[in-house]
């Protein structure tokens, strides 16, 4: 057992410096990109911790910010989990906060229960677009990566229709639904703030998914099917119940982060309700190193990156769209750390070399 928790820890410990390698290099080269683009890097990184850290309302939009990060980042850590890559937590999230909408607006039920069913709600419903992802690979082989992508353009293009003709209410410009009831709104844990109590939702989210990860059967076979799905398929384990079950999961965090933003900041189904936090949801799990306790730390310092840059945005030419280069950067290295640590060991042997050949030299 004891021997289990050093290995354990020792692929924490690496797991997690190359998460911190990988965001700094990936800082490192940002700082590049916006020093040819003209502008001084360490003023850019400095004005935007100083806009989302410096001021009680930039540590408010940096929460707020970080709370749909936290759920999509999840639900990509648990379908690679299982060896399955969720491209289409777009779609998902964009199900869930429709979902959600309808249920808040035109259910009416008393105060804390209609808030509950709603956020179940769309949970369901981005559980239920995953559960498809996976079926198609499961019973026809189909890659889900291609599916996401495609079941994504389908679910915003159906929703943009909803939100323009059907559901959208008389005398209003903007494609939208019916505002949610009063009983359906989130709790704002500030007032006059972005920050609602999907931020708690979304931390214990994490946590439980650890926990089923790492201390339940469910969590052994997860681990099992991702590491070899032939060996665990002679071990008695349905690879297809887990992927089935690891999408339905994961699409349920997406549906999760589409009925936060729709009870707790728009208070309605709107067109734009995404700016592709299911896509960004991406490089937030892969700096975790697909850990969902992980994901929580990782998600807050994207947050405090979004939320800087658009603060700085606001009184400055400094362009916002640097952030989404980081982000990219952070996936390029975590998929490939080869790109960071070949050269470091290429230096390396240099140095050594060098030492070698003047201690031999003096001799």
């Amino acid at each position: 057992m004891n021997e289990r928790r050093k290995m354990n820890l020792s692929g924490g410990v690496s797991t997690a410096l190359g998460s911190i390698g990988a965001l700094v290099a990936a800082l490192l080269i940002g700082g590049i990109i916006i020093t040819i683009g003209g502008f001084s890097f360490v003023d850019v990184y400095a004005a935007i911790f100083q806009g989302s850290l410096g001021t009680q309302n930039g540590i408010l939009l940096s929460l707020a910010t970080a709370t749909p990060l936290m759920f999509t980042g999840l639900g990509f850590a648990i379908g690679i989990k299982v060896g399955i890559v969720n491209t289409g937590l777009e779609g998902q999230l964009y199900m869930g906060g429709l979902t959600a909408a309808l249920v808040g607006a035109y259910f009416p039920m008393p105060s804390i229960v209609h808030v509950v069913v709603a956020m179940l709600a769309g949970a369901i419903a981005g559980g239920c677009v995953g559960m498809l992802t996976g079926w198609f690979r499961v019973q026809f082989g189909a890659s889900e990566v291609i599916t996401g992508i495609m079941l994504n353009s389908i679910i915003l293009n159906v929703t943009s229709y909803l939100a323009n003709v059907p559901l959208k209410p008389e005398g209003v410009g903007s494609p939208q639904t019916e505002q949610i009831l009063e009983t359906a709104q989130l709790t704002k844990l500030v007032p006059r703030s972005q920050l609602t109590s999907a931020i708690i939702v979304a931390v214990v989210m994490c946590v439980l998914v650890y926990f089923m990860q790492s201390k339940t059967v469910w969590g052994y076979k997860m681990l099992a099917v991702g590491l070899n799905p032939r060996a665990s398929l002679v071990a008695g384990i349905s690879s297809s119940r887990m992927y089935l079950l690891s999408m339905s999961l994961s699409g349920a965090m997406a549906g999760l982060a589409g009925a936060g933003l729709s009870l707790g900041l728009f208070y309605r189904f709107i067109e734009q309700l995404s700016n592709n936090l299911g896509f960004q949801g991406i490089p937030v799990s892969a700096l975790a190193g697909h850990n969902p306790l992980g994901v929580i730390v990782s998600a807050l310092l994207f947050g405090v990156l979004k939320a800087g840059a658009t603060m700085v945005n606001q009184s400055t030419t400094i362009p916002f769209e640097f952030v989404d280069v980081v982000q990219a950067l952070v996936v390029v290295f975590v998929a490939a750390p080869a790109i960071i640590t070949d050269p470091i060991r290429f230096i390396a042997r240099k140095v050594k070399g060098r030492g070698v050949k003047n201690s031999a030299a003096a001799e």
